[in-house]
Formats: structure tokens, sequence, C-alpha cells
């Protein structure tokens, strides 16, 4: 076939055409053959580079260029056009001598990819991958990957491709895992991404926790859990709930979605009580909590929709059944009569929404004892937390006498985080409520043996129980506790305890000024005068006493007339305490003996001031500027109150 005219090398061309004769093999020549009529028809230089590469066959520089041209004519047609079978060969001769070039490859693959040729696109790739060493390999899997992924290829050609492609690199499973799932293919995805879970060295080129993974694997195992089998989702759900304490309720969810799916309704429900009964942040107890009441209320609607239809079914066959009566010897009246008393008996009862209905109130009502158990199995020695449980099942003693039980026995008064001695005072004051004192009794004799963490929850303890033998008039009983309470242990006892290294608050209790204080006053209002001096006495001798213990004792006298008694308790007191607690005994003092003894001793009196002003003097010997004052504040308070202006 011979050329136009056109074709042939024009005068212009004469010059670079008998260079070329005289040297056809340069490669320089042909390159500026070619920039020189880089203006002239695409076919007169179409013609040129095929003779060029007649010459050269093996330069890459020639045929990288000479394909570029070809792809830029094709590039606006459409993939049917004549052109396009023209270039596919022309990528062909020139993978003949550059099988060894990744980017002609490339250019060839990405081409075929838009003209939709799968057999033949699938083809050259494998021709590519067997062509280029392995080092290069990753350059043509790139676009391989994405032909396999688009809509028309079949499912199967693509399986082979990727499982193929992790042979070649295993840490993009990822990608094929995301395209199983993309490709509705669970089962595969499901085990791929179990194995994944199981292998301790992944690593996640996606920057993929193995906690998001899990989430993952549980929302594709619980979202088709029909299609998805030969693995355990229940061991595989637990697994996550125990190696991750982030978002745990949201596997138990995806656990008892797993089941309701299969149409295991009461054992979602066991999970979802499970998962309520065991997590321990509020957060995740709300994710099931909330789960579980809309599966409780999905439940009741299709119930009460179910039934709505069964009734129209009935009106139906009531019409049928009149029919029926006209002819009993009918087997089909007799078949319809046996299926109507099948239905009627108990266990196929559908009519169930009134139990449904219950459920959802009673889940409802448990709330807030479910989310106070949250809370304790956080932190099982609060205290506050123990308090509210036990108002929650205000109006049934039974159950608030065994959460008070489970209360005392589980809090550790060392690690509690609150008065732990208030419980068992409430749960005393439960039965005291109940006229139930005899338990009561039993509660509070239990609590004091309790080893607290400080003396003053042990008191208290100690005083609840005298206030209640008080309020039901059990004066002895209560006095007779305060004995008990403020007695010291014995000698034998305290060797003991010594020997064990462990001294309990019961070893320290008889020196609570507490307790002293509210046996005193008991002794003031229930004993004799003797007794209760034997009960100041005590104090004095334990040495807690307070300058307020010292007046009240001396004023216990001064009423049952002992003056003299009573100064000497106020001479004891100020020996006992120092400036400036010492004041208001000194004050109390003098002013007592002065109102006692007026004039008549006005030595003694003169003695008393003076050791009163020594005692200021000497704590107040750096404070020189106060001294003046002090001492006219306790001097005016004990003479001008009773007219003496001259003792000195």
């Amino acid at each position: 076939m011979s050329l136009p005219k056109e074709l042939y090398p024009s005068q212009d061309d004469l010059l670079y055409e008998e260079e070329l004769l005289r040297n056809p093999f340069s490669l320089k020549l042909w390159w500026r053959y070619l920039i020189a009529r880089s203006d002239a028809p695409f076919k007169k230089r179409f013609i040129i580079y095929e003779r060029a590469l007649k010459a050269l066959p093996g330069s890459y520089k020639l045929w990288h260029a000479y394909l570029r041209e070809r792809l830029e004519i094709v590039r606006n047609l459409p993939v049917t056009h004549p052109q396009y079978e023209t270039l596919n060969n022309t990528f062909e001769r020139a993978l003949v001598t550059m099988h060894k070039m990744p980017r002609i490859w490339i250019m060839y693959l990405s081409t075929l990819t838009e003209q939709k040729l799968i057999t033949k696109t699938r083809r050259t790739f494998d021709r590519a991958l067997c062509a280029l060493p392995v080092t290069q390999h990753d350059r043509i899997w790139e676009p391989y990957l994405v032909f396999v992924s688009q809509r028309g290829i079949p499912i199967e050609t693509s399986l082979r491709v990727y499982r193929r492609y992790l042979k070649y690199d295993p840490s993009h499973i990822e990608d094929f895992i995301e395209f199983l799932v993309n490709s509705n293919l669970w089962q595969e995805a499901a085990d791929r991404l179990a194995s994944v879970l199981n292998d301790s060295q992944f690593y996640s080129i996606k920057g993929k926790t193995k906690h998001r993974l899990w989430l993952e694997l549980c929302d594709l195992l619980t979202t088709h859990a029909t299609e998805v089998s030969g693995l355990n989702v229940d061991a595989i759900i637990r697994g996550g709930i125990r190696k991750f304490t982030d978002e745990v309720g949201r596997l138990w969810t995806s656990l008892a979605d797993y089941y309701i799916r299969r149409n295991l309704f009461e054992k979602a429900r066991d999970i979802f009580e499970e998962g309520m009964t065991t997590v321990v942040t509020v957060r995740d107890f709300s994710v099931i909590f909330d789960a579980y009441s809309q599966f409780e209320e999905s439940m009741v609607a299709l119930k009460m929709e179910n039934m709505d239809l069964s009734d129209e079914e009935e009106e139906e066959e009531e019409e049928d059944e009149e029919d029926i009566r006209l002819d009993t010897a009918l087997c089909k009246s007799k078949s319809k009569f046996e299926k109507k008393i099948f239905k009627g008996f108990w266990l196929h009862d559908d009519k169930d929404v009134d139990l449904r209905l219950a459920r959802l109130e009673h889940l409802m009502n448990r709330r807030p004892e479910l989310a106070n158990s949250v809370l304790l199995r956080q932190n099982p020695h609060n205290v506050e937390q123990w308090h509210r449980r036990v108002k929650l099942f205000e109006g049934n003693p039974t159950k608030q006498i065994l959460t008070y039980t489970e209360a005392v026995r589980t809090i550790d008064p060392m690690k509690a985080v609150g008065k732990p001695h208030t419980l068992w005072v409430a749960f005393a004051k439960l039965y005291e409520t109940y006229k139930d004192l005899a338990n009561a009794r039993v509660i509070f004799d239990k609590a004091v043996q309790v080893n607290y963490k400080t003396v003053d929850h042990l008191a208290s303890i100690w005083a609840e129980w005298a206030e209640m033998e008080l309020r039901h008039k059990n004066f002895k009983g209560a006095l007779e506790l305060m004995r008990r309470a403020t007695a010291e242990p014995s000698v034998e006892v305290k060797r003991r305890v010594a020997a064990d290294g462990n001294e309990p608050v019961q070893m320290k209790l008889h020196k609570s000024l507490r307790l002293w204080t509210f046996y005193v006053d008991l002794e003031e209002s229930l004993g004799t005068l003797e007794s209760t001096r034997a009960v100041y006495e005590r104090i004095l001798d334990l040495r807690i006493a307070t300058p307020q213990i010292i007046i009240n004792y001396a004023f216990l006298l001064e009423e049952n007339k002992y003056f003299e008694d009573a100064f000497k308790v106020y001479e004891r007191g100020v020996k006992i305490f120092k400036y400036p607690h010492v004041k208001d005994i000194w004050v109390t003092y003098l002013s007592k003996f002065v109102k006692r003894y007026g004039k008549s001793k006005l030595e003694r009196a003169r003695e008393l001031f003076e050791h009163a002003v020594e005692t200021v003097y000497i704590f107040l010997s750096f404070q020189t500027f106060r001294l003046n004052i002090v001492i006219v504040e306790v001097l005016s308070a004990c003479l001008f109150t009773i007219g003496l202006t001259c003792i000195f």
C-alpha cells in the first residue's frame, strides 16, 4: 500500500534524511528530527517514530515518547474506537524489548483498565508481574488492586488476586478485609479479622488499635449473625470484654444483638442482665440499659401488632366455622376444630402482652438499684452509696435488712470512704423503728467489736447505743453500757495486744473524751453525787479533762455545798493547764473565791491573784505589750463584779 504524498519527506526534511542515511543508528539524529517536525501531522510523525524504532528497537526514550503521543491521540475517543486496538498493538510491540521497564507496563495497564477489557487486563497484569523483578512488583500491585476492586469484575477473580497479593505483602490484609466487607463476603471477612486479632505480631498499617479491630469484628458478627458460622461468637466477644475495659457496654450490647438476630430472645435477656451486673462504669451501664429497654419495648410493640393480626384471623375463622358446623362430617372441619383446641392450650397462648409490659415496667423500676450497684462495684467501701441503696428499698424492711447486712460485711473500715459506723447505727435504728430492741442490741453489740479507723467512730456507736436505751427508759442499762465502754482493758489484754503488734481502737476507747463527757452527763442526770464524782475523778486521772470539765466539776461540788472541794478542783485545773487555756479557770476560780469569802481571807486571795498574774506574766514575757491588758482582764473580771478595788 503506497503512502500519501504528504507523508513523504519534504524539501526541508532532506538535511535530516541525508544525515540519517549516513548514520541510521544515531538516537541523537532521530530525536533532533522529531523535535524539528513537532508541528507535523501525527501520521507523519508516527512514520518517523516507526522508522526510528526499527533502527533502534531498544530505545526506551523513543518508545516512551511514541506511546505518550499515541495515548494523547486516543484520549478523547470512545474506548470502542479502532485507534485503541492500534494503540494496544503498539504497546505489545514495545514490550518485546521494553518488558523490563515498569513505566511502559503501567501505561499499558492503565489504558487497558480504561477500556474495560477484563480478561486481557488481568492477563497483562500477570505478565507484568512475571516479567518484572519482585522489587518492582509494588508498582504493579497498586493499579492491579484498583482494577479488581472495580464494579463488574467477577468476585472470584478479585478474591484470587487479593489472596495472591497477601502472599506478596501480608501487611495489607486490612485492605482485603475492607474489600470483603464491601463485597458482602461476611464469612471470610470474619475469619480474616479473627486471624488478625489472634496474631500477636500484627501491626496495623492504618493505625487501627486492637480494640478498634475487636469492635469491628463484633459489629460484623452481630450484624450478620445468620451469615457467619464456624466462629464461637460468644467466646470471641467475651474475650474482648475481658481484655478491653473501654466501651465494654458496647461489646455487651453487641453480644445480645447477636442472639436477638438469631431469635434467641431469652438468651439475649440473660446477656443484658449479665452485662448490667458486671460493668463498673455508669456510661457502660447506660449503654446496656438503654439497649435492653429498647429491646423490651420493641418486643411489646411486635406482640401487640401480632395480636391485632391474630384477632383478624380469628374473626375470619369464626365466619368459616359457621359454615363448617353445617357439615360436621367433613374432615376439614375436624382439622380446624383440633387446631383451635390446640391454640387454646396455655403453652401455645401468644397473648402475653401483659407479661411483657410487666417485664418492661420491672426493668424500669430496677434502674436506680442497678445504677447504685455499678457505683458500689467501683468502690464497695463507699458508705454514702450504701446508705443510698438502703433508701431505695424504703418501705421494704426485709430488703433493707439484707442490704445493711451486705454492707457491714463488705466494707473494710480501714478502706472506707465516709463513716462506716453510721451504717451500724442506721442498721440498729431500723430494728428500733420496728420495735425490735433485742435485734437492735445485737447489732450494736457486733458494731462495738469492729476495729474502726478512729476511736471517735467507736465512741459514737457506744453513745448511740446508750441513747437508744434512754429513749426506751432503760436508764440502768444506759449507765451500764457507759461503764463497759469506759472500762480500761486489763493488763493481760494489753500484753496480748502488744504481742500481736496491731492495736485495735478498743484499746484506746477508755480515753475517749466524747464518751466520758456523755458518761458524766448521764451520771449527773441519773446517778448519785458519789458516782458522778467518781467519774470526774477518773477523767482527771486519765488526764483527758478540758477546762470546761474542770469548771463543770467545780460547779457540781459547789451546788452540793462542797465549796472547799470545788476550790481544790480549781487548784488541780490551774496546775494541769497553761495559759491561755487556764484563763477561764482562773477567772471562774477567783470570782467564786472572792464571792465566797469576800474580805475575810485577804491573804489567801492575794496569793491567788499573785499566782494568776505570775502565770500570765511567765507566758507573756515575750509579749510585754499585751501584759497589762491581760492582767486587767483577769482582775477586773474578779474584783469589780463584787466591788473590791483595794486588795492590793
